[in-house]
Parts: structure tokens; sequence; C-alpha cells
């Protein structure tokens, strides 16, 4: 038993305890609640009048449709509470010392910036090189690429500062454990650049591509504030090793020279993974997934997650399905963004792929999400792929899908059809800026992957109510690069100790805050 300010709690009655210098409990709330409820609340849990609290987790509980209520773990300091003395989260320490030593960071998404950012802080001499734009060019780029189809070459929804993230929904979710120190040093640089407060507890946090096109720009300013330089509109074309142990990089008819040189190009860079396959940095294939994009009108998502229309206090509801077919493929939903819309996330000129991405608010009217099979090229093709070939393969499928419309249209069929071996033959209506052309999907996707699918969308189709009555559209490559590179514990992947290929594009991390920590732990190691 507790006591508290002469009142008798049983700990059946209530869901705290003293823990970390403070008290924890758990509040169920409607999703419209607001600040006096939660005070309320906790003064009716606790018996407390004064005291202060901060949410350490939020998550929503739509189990019981007719009672969706946010479960909210909250912390509780009162002078009433014996032990309630706040204690301070640990921090990240990095130490500041004039090191003398210069090191080039290839790419500006999240593994790089962070990774720059953190050597930056640490007394390293730190220049970025970016192939694409900075985000006010890179926004105009986009812009103009949705309106003409005319794609340019390393500046548009793949390429520039931020990398591919800037223009997706922002997700901070992973399942990673281990990271939580890195996490909440990367967390905390979000939250001053800009992006709200609540990606500290939310369970399913983000940042929306709104703000992240602003958050981007303000962490650029507190890098260059301490001294570090990125340089945008300039492509890494090769590097080398000289006999001092000095790697230099060349990049558009330019040499740059370094002590330690970091590669941090994303998943979407194969002419840079080649690059590097040739240079003798060693890469293997390793699963991934390719699909489509499935997209619904967000109300009628809401009401099969809800069973309304709409929930006052949750901005669109979401998904997660995962499904293994009798032959062992596993088929699942991938970066789900309620509100968003779909976008051609192609990387070169006569080659194409779909993404999705959306706003803070998540209020577009449309609701998309990758589903994708796994992939394992060996298992599927019964031999030893090497990296190199897993790449070309995949850019094969996406010239494929380019030559469908020859341009960035997309092919697409109803998921009903598709489920049936039929076309569809009506036009419909949808978020993709482009043209959308009916197809056959069997002309497309391997035989395993199209079969698959189909059983795979026939189950998410039982588990949600009307889901058949969405569509796909376009051709999902970029869950994540087919190929990882082999590195050794201190992230370096060179004899001479002093190249390093992280993030995405070394197939260690995927998403934006194990591709961040991935730059930050690395960045630890030369430390």
């Amino acid at each position: 038993m507790i006591i508290c300010k002469m009142k008798v709690f049983k700990s059946s009655e209530i869901n705290y305890m003293a823990k970390n210098g403070c008290y924890e409990l758990e509040l169920k709330l409607p999703t419209d609640y607001d600040e006096a409820l939660i005070i309320k609340s906790i003064q009716k849990k606790l018996d407390l009048k004064d005291f202060n609290y901060k949410i350490l987790k939020k998550s929503l509980d739509a189990r019981k449709k007719h009672n969706i209520v946010y479960v909210l773990k909250m912390a509780v300091f009162s002078s009433w509470l014996k032990n309630s003395v706040h204690q301070q989260t640990p921090k990240l320490k990095i130490i500041k010392q004039n090191r003398a030593k210069k090191v080039i960071v290839v790419g500006n998404g999240p593994a790089g910036f962070f990774c720059a950012y953190t050597l930056q802080k640490a007394g390293f001499d730190v220049t970025c090189l970016e192939r694409g734009s900075a985000i006010d060019q890179r926004i105009k780029d986009v812009v103009s690429f949705d309106k003409t189809g005319i794609l340019k070459d390393d500046s548009n929804y793949v390429y520039g500062e931020g990398g591919a993230g800037t223009f997706s929904d922002g997700k901070l979710t992973t399942r990673t454990k281990n990271i939580k120190l890195e996490q909440a040093f990367i967390i905390d640089e979000f939250i001053e650049a800009g992006a709200p407060d609540e990606i500290r507890y939310l369970n399913h946090p983000h940042i929306g591509s709104d703000n992240l096109k602003l958050i981007v720009k303000n962490l650029r300013i507190k890098f260059e504030v301490i001294g570090g330089k990125i340089i945008f509109d300039t492509k890494v074309s090769n590097f080398e090793v000289g006999v001092d142990k000095k790697v230099r990089v060349f990049a558009d008819k330019k040499e740059y020279e370094a002590d330690y040189v970091f590669f941090a190009t994303g998943n979407s860079a194969y002419d840079t993974y080649r690059m590097l396959i040739n240079n003798g940095i060693s890469f293997k294939t390793k699963p991934f997934a390719i699909g489509v994009r499935v997209e619904h009108l967000q109300a009628d998502i809401n009401k099969a997650q809800w069973n309304v229309a709409d929930l006052k206090g949750v901005k669109a509801a979401e998904y997660r399905l995962a499904y293994t077919t009798e032959a062992g493929f596993p088929v699942y939903s991938f970066c789900m963004c309620p509100g968003g819309r779909i976008l051609c996330s192609a990387s070169k000129n006569g080659q194409t792929n779909v993404n999705g991405a959306s706003n803070y608010l998540r209020n577009s009217k449309w609701a998309n999400s990758a589903i994708v099979v796994g992939v394992n090229f060996n298992k599927l093709y019964g031999r030893d792929f090497t990296a190199l070939e897993a790449l070309d393969w995949v850019d094969g499928l996406e010239k494929k899908a380019f030559c469908i419309n020859n341009g960035f249209g997309a092919p697409f069929n109803n998921i009903v059809d598709f489920i049936n071996e039929n076309v569809v033959a009506e036009p419909v209506s949808g978020s993709y800026k482009f043209p959308i052309v009916p197809y056959d999907y069997k002309k497309l996707l391997p035989t395993e992957v199209e079969v698959a699918l189909r059983e795979g969308l026939m189950f998410f189709s039982k588990k949600i109510k009307g889901f058949e009555k969405g569509v796909m559209v376009g051709l999902e490559t970029k869950t994540s690069p087919p190929v990882q590179v082999e590195r050794n514990d201190d992230y370096t992947c060179n004899e001479q100790g002093n190249v390093y290929v992280i993030g995405e594009g070394a197939g260690h991390a995927s998403g934006i805050i194990t591709s961040a920590v991935d730059g930050v732990r690395a960045a630890l190691g030369l430390i």
C-alpha cells in the first residue's frame, strides 16, 4: 500500500509507482481531452492540488470502437509525494576538443546530417557535400516537376537538403532497442529546430512534410553556426585513399581532401553504390521488399477503424497490416500515410517509382500505404546474387514501370479487380499528380511477388472493412536498399579505417530515426 497525503490507495485501484524520482500513473481519457481534464484526473487519482506533470507516452487505444480513448503515461512531481524529486533524463555527452582533423560527409539526409553535426560539435572540421539543392531551390524544383513532368537531376523528391525524408510524412517511429540516448539527442535537436514537442511522447510520432521543410533549414543553420559547412549541388563521382592515408573526394571537377569520409547517400543513389563497389567497398545482397501503393478515401479508413468518419482529437486513422503467404512470402503495409498523397519519387529520368507523404495535420481526403512483398534474391532465383546484379534488377523494374506510359504516369488497378485477376477499365480519381494507366501487374512484377501480393490483399480485405475498394498505384521499390555494406564494428569499410558508409545507404538502417542514430553512432565511434 502507498500512503499519500493522508489518503490510502491500494495498488490495484490505480496504476502508479515511484520510479526515476517521480510518480508514474496511467490515464485513459477521451480523444478530445484538454489540459484541464488531465489536471482534474491527476487530482482525483492522487488527491493532490499542488503538482507538476509531464506526458511520458501517449497512444490511441481503438480496440473498443464504441469507446476509443487516448492512453497517457504520466509523470507527476509534488512536494506531497515521497521521493518525488525530478531527475534529469541522461543526455548524450559530446565533448568538444580541437581535434585538427578534417571530415567530409557525403549526403545531407538524416544519417549524413546528424553524423556531420555530431562530429562538428566534437571539434572536427566538417564539410558536407550534398548532390541536391538547398531546400528553397529544391521546393521550386519539386513544384515544377509536379506541374511539367520534367525531372531535374539531383534536385527532386529524392535528392536535396534533408534527403528523401524531407518530402515524406516525417515518421519517427522505430522498434530498434538500445538507442535511447542517441534517439533523445535527435528528438531534442528536431524540437529545437521547430518540431512539435509531442514527438517526445507520441507512440507514433511524425513531423509532417510541411514542417520538415522548415526544420531542415533550421538544422543547417545550427550546424553552420558551430562552424560546419554544407556545399549543395555537388555530386561526388569518385574517391581515393592516398599513401598518406588522406582521402580525396572528387566532385564536379573539384577535389576535396580529408582525414575521414562518411558516405551517407540514402537508399536511392545506385550510382554511388556502384562507385563504392568499384573502389573495393564490399557490399552483399540483403532481403528487401517491392510492391505498390494502395489508396483509399481517408473517411473510409476512419469508418473501418473507428466506426465513424471523424474522431475529435485524432487527425486520421492509420493501419498496420502483415501476413505470410502459404509459400512463405511476407506481405505487409509500409510507410502508411493517413491524410496524405502519393508521390512520384523517381531518382532519375527513364525510371519511376512511387512513395507516400503527408503534412502535419494529415488533412488530405486520401489515405495511402505501400503494400509490399519481402524478396530474397538468393531464394527467389536459387543462386547467389551479387550486389551489382541486385541494383541492376531494381533499375530494370523501374525502367519497365516508366515504359508503361513512357513517362512518370503510373500503372494502376482496383484492388478488387486485381484480386479477381481482372484489369479495371474505368478511370479513377486519386492524389497522384501524373496520369494513371489501367494495367495488368502480371506484366510488371515477378510471378512470385504478384501472386503473394494478391494473397496478401485478399487477407487485408478481410481485416479492414472495404479495403478491397481501394486502388493500387505505381511501383514501390525503395522501402530499403537491396544491398548492404560489409563494415567493421567501428563502421569503417576500408583497410585504412577512414572510409565509412552509414544510414539507409549502408543497408543497416531504415527510416529517419534509425538512419540518424546510425550517423550519430558512427560519429561517436570516431570521436
